[in-house]
């Protein structure tokens, strides 16, 4: 059984395609055991003859031998050798990291000390006095340009050792005793200089303004003085602002009183209003208060103080001895020459002193307030007793105008002034405006003369009203406007009135005509079209003139216009057989027209043109009547029977004989 295993054994080993030999042995059924031990005999005689191999070579081994123990002594001291080089390499690169982070340590600290030598090197300087600064402080005038540089350096090195005494630094308590000594120095200096300065404004004769200049060259001097003794910077304010006030106030005190001198003697009174008669409070020996004035009711060359000669040169007393102004004309001078110093004094103070808001405008009322209520009482004592309502409207104007120059020119200071002026003005001419329009309501037309031309009170609205409104149309005012509308309605009622003396309303039509024509034209000739004065007494005159030419037809024409309107008025009512029974009276009537056209044309003609003093008015006139009669002379055609507008004279013979009246006016 053992037996019969080993063979199956024996016959699964093939199984292994990798053993060649084995498989041999099994293929030819070799016992495995003999097999076996032929491969021991063999496997000996190999060992033998191995050792017989060895016994010959066994010089040659030994000989090998030695030389393999020869090398190795020698990888051994090459070993030793790498040993030791591996160890110094090992140092090496430790020391190498350690330079390294050496490197990294330095750079750092190279980095560190870059940075802080800046600073560092700016503390020192800006902590350092120089010998250089200390003799310019000293010994430099306060005018050199030098100074003024020196000076900046010691405000700067001021303003840091102080900022650094905050923080305690030990080095500000080597230089703190000599930039005292130094800004007291600069101060005593500078104080000094400043001060002769102000002074200089005090000499007669003096233009204060170059000094004002040289002040501010040296602006940054009052700078230091108030960022580090704010005793003396009061000190050297106070004594500019009392100089400054009384140089001023002594100026314009002395101006105006001799500017007025020039004011025409002659002044507009009561007796000088829109409504009161020309003969009135006028006596054998009364002196006209329109002398050398024009009149109070034009504004003439007047109104140029609010255009032209609004920024020109003040007018000089000295130079003008023998000039008389109206007083809007003084009042211009006066104020310009008030709103360039102002103007100049505000600026400065700002700039100079350092000031803003409430506190410029504190030390400017303190500089200008005297000078300021000089003029306020100046304007009360004129405005008291003025009648001149053109004056007073062209005051108001100019403070309006004046204000906003002060505007442009970034100066608020005067705004409290010009406010005051416009509460004095602006009472006493509503004042007098309304004295004007109660004149005008209150006068009695029954002692007027009675003549159809123009009235002279009508003639003086047209003047004032144009004034006004010339003015008020570039500058808009509404209690102006309201007072004009309020004379306009009383001009028109006195006119209604004064064309009721007349006895015929042909009179009556021409007197308000020529009157509207005169107000119209004055308007027309200095303002626009579209003003609510010339819009109103266009239509009125529009209206009374179509009146007019159909009054001035009737005694020609009259009967043919009754019949052209009651002939229409029967047509349009459809009673056509009315209109034939009156067939005879129109025949009658047409022969009448033909027989006395011509010279009633000649007689509108003569009747128009001595009515109305401009001949342009009455030449429009005519030509009104004549087409108003042409227009009635094609209705009448229209409505006549067949037989009677064979009768009718041709309408061309009409049309050239008009335009014989037709003129070139």
């Amino acid at each position: 059984m053992a037996e019969i295993d080993i063979f199956d054994n024996e016959e699964q080993l093939p199984q292994d395609p990798g053993d060649d030999v084995v498989q041999e042995v099994l293929k030819t059924g070799t016992d495995l055991r003999e097999y076996s031990r032929q491969i021991e005999k063999e496997l000996k005689e190999v060992e033998n003859k191995s050792i017989q191999d060895y016994i010959k070579e066994s010089e040659n081994i030994a000989s090998l031998h030695n030389q393999i123990a020869a090398c190795d002594n020698i990888l051994e001291k090459m070993e030793s050798m790498l040993m030791n080089f591996q160890s110094v390499l090992g140092n090496i690169s430790s020391e190498i990291i350690s330079l390294q982070r050496k490197s990294v340590a330095m750079s750092q600290q190279l980095s560190n000390r870059q940075i802080i030598r800046g600073p560092l090197s700016q503390f020192i300087e800006d902590m350092t006095v120089s010998e250089v600064l200390i003799s310019g402080i000293m010994d430099c005038s306060v005018t050199e340009k030098e100074f003024l540089i020196h000076l900046q350096t010691l405000n700067h090195k001021i303003n840091f050792v102080k900022e650094q005494s905050f923080k305690e630094a030990k080095s500000c308590l080597d230089v703190k005793d000599i930039l005292e000594k130094l800004k007291v120095k600069a101060m005593a200096k500078i104080r000094t200089y400043l001060l002769e300065q102000i002074y200089k404004f005090r000499k007669p004769m003096t233009n204060y303004q170059v000094p004002q200049n040289n002040m501010l060259k040296y602006k940054f001097f009052f700078e230091f003085i108030l960022a580090n003794e704010r005793n003396v910077a009061e000190e050297i304010c106070g004594e500019y602002i009392d100089t400054m006030s009384k140089i001023c106030y002594s100026y314009f005190k002395s101006y105006s009183s001799r500017l007025m001198k020039l004011q025409f003697e002659e002044r507009a009174t009561k007796d000088d209003l829109m409504g009161v008669e020309d003969t009135a409070g006028r006596g054998l020996f009364h002196k006209t208060t329109l002398k050398h004035k024009g009149t109070v009711f034009s504004i003439d060359t007047r109104g140029q103080v609010l255009t032209s000669q609004l920024e020109t040169p003040i007018i000089v007393p000295h130079t003008a001895s023998k000039t008389r102004y109206h007083y809007e004309a003084l009042f211009r001078s006066e104020q310009y020459a008030l709103v360039d110093n102002a103007c100049r004094e505000y600026l400065f103070l700002i700039e100079f002193f350092k000031v803003r808001n409430a506190q410029a405008l504190d030390i400017f009322n303190q500089v200008m307030g005297k000078t300021l209520n000089l003029m306020i009482k100046n304007l009360q004592s004129f405005v008291e007793d003025c009648y001149d309502t053109i004056a007073l409207f062209l005051c108001l104007h100019l403070v309006m105008r004046y204000q906003l120059i002060c505007h442009k020119r970034a100066v608020p200071a005067l705004d409290k002034y010009w406010e005051t002026l416009n509460g004095i003005i602006w009472p006493r001419f509503e004042f007098v405006f309304q004295l004007n329009i109660n004149s005008v309501k209150d006068c009695d037309p029954s002692k007027f003369n009675k003549e159809t031309g123009p009235h002279y009170i009508t003639r003086r609205y047209a003047e004032f009203s144009a004034a006004i409104v010339s003015v008020v149309e570039g500058f808009p005012c509404e209690g102006t406007t309201q007072l004009l509308a309020e004379l306009r309605e009383a001009v028109q009622c006195f006119l209604l009135r004064m064309a009721s003396i007349f006895p015929s309303r042909t009179q009556q039509l021409v007197f308000l005509i020529n009157n509207y024509d005169l107000i119209l034209r004055v308007l027309m000739e200095r303002t626009r079209e579209t003003s609510k004065e010339a819009e109103s007494f266009r239509e009125l005159l529009n209206a009374r003139s179509s009146e007019f030419i159909e009054e001035v037809l009737s005694p020609h024409f009259g009967s043919i216009i009754q019949l052209v309107k009651e002939a229409e008025a029967l047509s349009e009512k459809g009673q056509i057989d009315d209109l034939k029974r009156q067939e005879g009276k129109v025949l009658a009537l047409v022969q009448s027209f033909t027989n006395n056209w011509k010279r009633a044309l000649e007689e509108i003609n003569r009747e128009v043109l001595q009515s109305f003093p401009s001949l342009v008015l009455g030449s429009t006139l005519v030509q009104g009547a004549m087409t108003q009669l042409i227009q009635y002379y094609n209705r009448l055609h229209k409505i006549l029977p067949i037989n009677a507008r064979t009768q009718l004279t041709n309408i061309h013979h009409i049309m050239v004989e008009i335009k014989k009246y037709k003129t070139n006016y």
